[in-house]
């Protein structure tokens, strides 16, 4: 990623990385989409993005995308209902009894106890693998998404890996699906402290605690200690008397009452609410990283193949010329088992291709040096492929910055690219001439020959 640069929406780092995660499977025709990331952008991380984009349209990345989108907020309004529904109930079963008697410790634990359950996951999920965070009802929202928007056949599932590995690698995947589960369950917890308190303000409840096996010693620690936190908002505790006392007195249920809502908020609440905060300002911080990882073979290679392409500024080389880029080229296993043999500004006098290509299996081209002949060779590359590529040029002419170019566009976009000197004019001092020359250009990895033996080593 560069320093400073403008992140890259969520939809265009999930649509690369979703193509990205199709071509783990073979390369796709890519011509057209490089000649588009060719014009629409300057820097090689847009150009990434722009050639996913075009990809992204043929695979219908983007329709499945935008299904996605306009399913989501439906989905959340279910989970929302049904975590409100929920909390109703919870609500209802402390305050809705015909005896209209509360445990407070049954209730407490009730309301509370799933809540601390799934934060304190959340917390783990912080420091261990994304596997932690699948009982999140951010990574459930996500899920359903993308099987309502999809279902299994369709291209949901693979958008739902790629923003999955996105997350990750990005260290937003738990924040980014805490935000979501944080924000349901705050609301969860709102809905609950209206019930309590509207039941509580107008109905009259007796708040006690029974115990069987449990030393009553430790139920009023345990108040003490509970109220603390509720104690610094101003809610009261209810003493060591009150606590023991069986049938406490009309001030010691306010304390009672008081006293399991200031529980709920500062032990419900309000921590969902910090984090759905914390939650939304590391995300803000942090999106800049959902961005093309460099540092991964598979955008090197996009990266040689644009910066091959792009046009010099600078072409015929001078004697005292800065030193060149390397040259780049693609993996073995990236390319067809394909010999190319391309004959490139050759006098007509000059037949192409030679006998012994015709042996050797190869794929003819022509190239007349026009721009057009160029692009449609290149075009023709992308997608063919070839791992091997014999270029043949008039060993009489002089080398240019138009045939460097050419041969480091040819070089990006096979494994391994050869020079076959043509015509009377390829002598042994021609040969060492566009040796000499292909060093200066900083193509010395390209091997330059004048007889077919020579150029064809290894190859049949």
């Amino acid at each position: 990623m560069n320093p400073g640069a403008l992140p890259f929406s969520f939809q265009d780092a999930a649509i690369a990385e979703a193509v990205q995660l199709v071509e783990e499977a073979g390369p796709l025709d890519d011509a057209q989409a490089i000649r588009q990331a060719m014009a629409a952008r300057a820097d090689g991380d847009g150009r990434i993005v722009e050639r996913a984009r075009v990809l992204g349209q043929r695979l219908g990345l983007q329709d499945e995308l935008a299904r996605a989108r306009a399913c989501a907020p439906w989905i959340l309004l279910a989970l929302v209902a049904l975590i409100v529904l929920g909390g109703l109930t919870l609500a209802g079963s402390v305050v809705g009894g015909n005896e209209r008697s509360i445990n407070v410790v049954v209730a407490l634990a009730s309301l509370l106890g799933l809540h601390l359950l799934t934060l304190l996951l959340w917390l783990l999920g912080l420091v261990l693998p994304l596997g932690s965070l699948n009982l999140s009802l951010g990574w459930l929202w996500l899920a359903l998404t993308a099987r309502v928007a999809g279902g299994r056949q369709g291209q949901a599932p693979l958008l739902l890996r790629a923003a999955t590995r996105l997350l990750v690698r990005a260290r937003l995947a738990p924040w980014a699906l805490g935000f979501v589960s944080h924000a349901i369950w705050s609301l969860s917890f709102a809905v609950v402290l209206a019930v309590l308190l509207f039941a509580l303000a107008f109905r009259s409840y007796t708040l006690s605690w029974e115990t069987t096996i449990l030393d009553p010693a430790f139920f009023v620690r345990a108040v003490q200690w509970l109220g603390r936190a509720p104690a610094w908002l101003g809610f009261p505790v209810p003493d060591a008397q009150t606590v023991l006392s069986p049938q406490a007195a009309t001030a010691g249920q306010r304390d009672w009452a008081l006293w399991l809502t200031g529980c709920i908020l500062v032990y419900g609440l309000l921590p969902r609410l910090f984090f759905t905060l914390l939650c939304a300002a590391v995300w803000r911080s942090r999106r800049g990283a959902l961005q093309p990882d460099r540092s991964q073979p598979y955008h090197r290679r996009l990266l040689a193949r644009f910066e091959a392409l792009a046009p010099r500024q600078i072409v015929d080389a001078d004697p005292g010329s800065a030193r060149h880029d390397a040259l780049g080229g693609l993996a073995a296993d990236q390319t067809r088992d394909t010999l190319m043999a391309i004959g490139f500004e050759l006098p007509e006098e000059l037949p192409w291709p030679p006998a012994a290509l015709d042996i050797a299996g190869a794929q003819p081209l022509r190239v007349d040096g026009s721009a057009g002949a160029r692009r449609e060779a290149l075009d023709l590359l992308s997608r063919l492929r070839p791992r091997r590529v014999l270029v043949g040029c008039n060993g009489a002419a002089s080398p240019d910055r138009g045939t460097e170019r050419f041969l480091r566009e040819v070089a990006a976009l096979s494994t391994e690219c050869r020079l076959w000197l043509q015509g009377s004019g390829a002598t042994p001092e021609a040969r060492s001439r566009w040796l000499a020359w292909l060093a200066d250009a900083g193509l010395e990895r390209i091997e330059a020959s004048d007889e077919a033996r020579g150029a064809l080593r290894g190859w049949t």
